[in-house]
């Protein structure tokens, strides 16, 4: 990538591919299993086995200090919520955020879920926080796909959460560029800025992960150093993935479909990224 920038070459987004699908099939794995009565570390192991059963590395055990596959952070837990003996409840908001490197490589992308049951006020409410923010994420990625510059993304996610809520976007945990890296430059905001960034031009890979808060953006750390909170207890949502643009399009690299079932209502068609 010498001289490159953070633009990758055919072969290189060619690699990119397995450890985004393999980032895909662990997080399958881990939304099927969740439910009331289940550990977040349970869920952190079946993440675990399905991707050393297919060859690579939890990409998240390779953050110094950090041990686990996959961060669990559930209602007001915002980010780098630690796996452990936590319960899922009926009506519990989870968010997994999951990672894989194989060939070199990295994948990395994170779904919400909503544990059935529970208070159905409650339960409504947390779903349509999930629903607002996937919607955000998907909004985010389909301009990428006709966009000049990157700084679009940001715009087209604010636009989404402003159009269909008043939930409040966090600031301070964003988006990133990933490929021989987990985190790579450049930055990807959620919101719109007077950076306009890089050009997005074959070759750009990004990981899009907009951060929505319920109530407040304020957050703290526990004394673990690792779990960011909510400061006033609101619910806190995440929806990433990995996504690459190529000669042909885009590819939404943790996405088993290449995030054809959820652009198609956008009028946006995602293209296979070439063998080589």
């Amino acid at each position: 990538m010498r001289g490159r920038g953070p633009y990758k070459s055919r072969r290189e987004l060619a690699a990119m591919r397995e450890p985004g699908r393999i980032t895909a099939l662990a997080l399958q794995a881990v939304e099927s299993a969740v439910r009331a009565g289940v550990t977040t570390l349970e869920l952190d192991r079946i993440a675990e086995r399905v991707i050393r059963e297919h060859g690579a590395v939890p990409n998240f055990q390779l953050e110094p200090g950090y041990e686990h596959t996959l961060c669990v952070n559930v209602n007001d837990v915002v980010v780098h919520g630690i796996p452990g003996d936590r319960v899922l409840e009926p009506g519990d908001l989870v968010t997994v955020d999951c990672g894989a490197t194989i060939g070199g490589f990295h994948g990395d992308a994170a779904i919400s879920v909503v544990v059935p049951g529970g208070d159905p006020e409650r339960t409504a409410a947390r779903e349509r926080l999930s629903d607002v923010t996937r919607g955000a994420l998907w909004a985010g990625i389909a301009a990428l796909a006709g966009a000049r510059q990157l700084g679009e993304v940001g715009a087209a996610v604010e636009d989404h959460i402003d159009a269909n809520s008043d939930f409040r976007i966090d600031e301070d945990y964003i988006g990133h560029g990933i490929g021989t890296r987990m985190h790579e430059n450049p930055p990807v905001f959620n919101y719109r800025t007077r950076v306009v960034g890089p050009a997005v031009k074959p070759g750009l890979c990004v990981a899009i992960e907009p951060i929505i808060h319920a109530g407040g953006a304020e957050t703290t750390v526990d004394g673990d150093g690792w779990t960011v909170r909510s400061a006033d207890g609101s619910d806190a949502c995440q929806w990433e993935h990995s996504v690459a643009v190529h000669s042909g399009g885009i590819w939404v690299l943790t996405a088993l479909d290449g995030g054809a079932a959820a652009l198609a209502p956008l009028g946006v068609v995602p293209v296979p990224i070439p063998e080589r």
